[in-house]
């Protein structure tokens, strides 16, 4: 199995669509080889009420189970966010990059899975490993997380490791999340007659400006946590950015009605409501503005990891890259806060993303070369024979 044509064939399904399309077309390409790889899997379906409602979604599962082993989950996602201004679809190999939407987060990783599976499919591994694989986690996916703990069996106490992080170091926290939108209610008028209306552009600015005041503060907040030094960060990092405005219908009319985003990032140890009661103070500060939240997403932040079997990854991250360490890693995800909440564990990880390797934007891309180290660290990992399983 060639680990670099499976990533390039998995680049070309658009697994970015609402509709799930792209990510059940390849799960059905994953399946056969998840099962050449020595793994018995399932296909599941997973009802709308478990999905928040929504139709067609699915999951992923590979067993190479071995109940005399520690258990050993491993999870990764097949869906991207969208592409706009390029080709993303269509992978592209150059000078020993590959181009393409997923690249780094995280059909790479997936194939580097695949790749080590492969590799050691005929030899018995350290763990009782279950493969998980899903969809929406660029969105929303704790309910299917939920619904999935039955299928997965995670035992007690499982080792979690997600491949959704950085290459050359194994993560042991993320970010807790705490997404706002608000709308700003105004009257809406000829600009010529301003004074008869109610600006709802500007009654948003002057809460803006109340939450970056908010922000001076936040970002002065450190975990005690190191960041990986390619962020440029010492420690992780707090965060509140204001992402998204949206306002007004002509230059000539006052509006009567503007939305913004409020983005906050939560260090470990942080909580979602403390966090939330700091948005709203400091919006009821202003006063003389209509306006009210539409739209709340959390992701709770979870106490950093402390399984051992992360500092048995990072020497085997060392042995194969001659880099390592455990660090925090400035991204949110869901599956920190399902494996502490659902499945008893403890999430660590490692997987491909560099942060010049454009995730989420224009031209994302990974390196042939961390691509084939990451199938030897995952090869040994798994048979824990760092010199020879790989």
């Amino acid at each position: 199995m060639k680990h670099l044509d499976v990533l390039c064939r998995l680049i070309e399904f658009d697994t970015s669509g609402i509709d799930g399309q792209g990510c059940r077309e390849a799960f059905a390409y994953l399946e056969p080889l998840l099962t050449a790889a020595g793994c018995e899997t399932v296909l599941l379906r997973i009802p709308p009420d478990e999905a928040d409602g929504l139709p067609g979604r699915m999951a992923l599962v590979g067993h190479r189970r071995n109940r005399a082993r520690p258990r050993l989950l491993i999870y990764g996602h097949v869906d991207v966010v969208p592409v706009a201004g390029w080709d993303g679809f269509t992978p592209r190999r150059e000078r020993g990059l590959i181009y393409g939407r997923g690249a780094a987060d995280m059909k790479g990783a997936l194939a580097a899975l695949l790749g080590a599976l492969w590799q050691v499919r005929c030899v018995e591994l350290t763990y009782d490993a279950t493969i998980l694989i899903t969809m929406d986690e660029e969105t929303h996916q704790m309910s299917q997380l939920r619904y999935l703990t039955r299928y997965v069996d995670p035992g007690t106490c499982p080792h979690v490791l997600s491949l959704d992080a950085g290459f050359g170091y194994v993560s042991i926290a993320n970010l807790g999340l705490l997404q706002v939108d608000v709308r700003v209610h105004g009257i809406a008028t000829h600009s010529g007659l301003a004074h008869l209306g109610r600006n709802a552009v500007e009654g948003a600015v002057s809460l803006m400006s109340s939450l970056t005041e908010l922000k001076h503060a936040v970002v002065q907040r450190r975990s005690q946590v190191r960041a990986h030094p390619d962020t440029g960060l010492e420690f992780m990092h707090a965060r509140l950015n204001l992402n998204r405005i949206e306002g007004g219908i002509a230059r000539n009319v006052v509006p009567d009605c503007c939305e913004f985003s409020v983005d906050r990032r939560l260090l470990p140890g942080e909580h979602v409501d403390a966090a939330r009661d700091e948005i709203r103070s400091a919006m009821l500060r202003v006063t003389g503005v209509e306006w009210e939240i539409t739209r709340e997403f959390a992701i709770p932040s979870v106490q950093p990891c402390d399984d051992p079997q992360s500092l048995v990854l990072a020497g085997v991250i060392d042995s194969v890259v001659a880099t390592s360490g455990l660090y925090g890693d400035m991204l949110s995800g869901e599956l920190p806060a399902a494996a502490s909440n659902y499945w008893g564990g403890s999430a660590f990880a490692t997987g491909l993303i560099r942060p010049d390797c454009g995730i989420h934007g224009m031209n994302e891309f990974v390196s042939e070369k961390d691509l084939d180290q990451l199938v030897e660290v995952l090869a040994r990992f798994l048979t824990g024979d760092r010199k020879e399983a790989a």
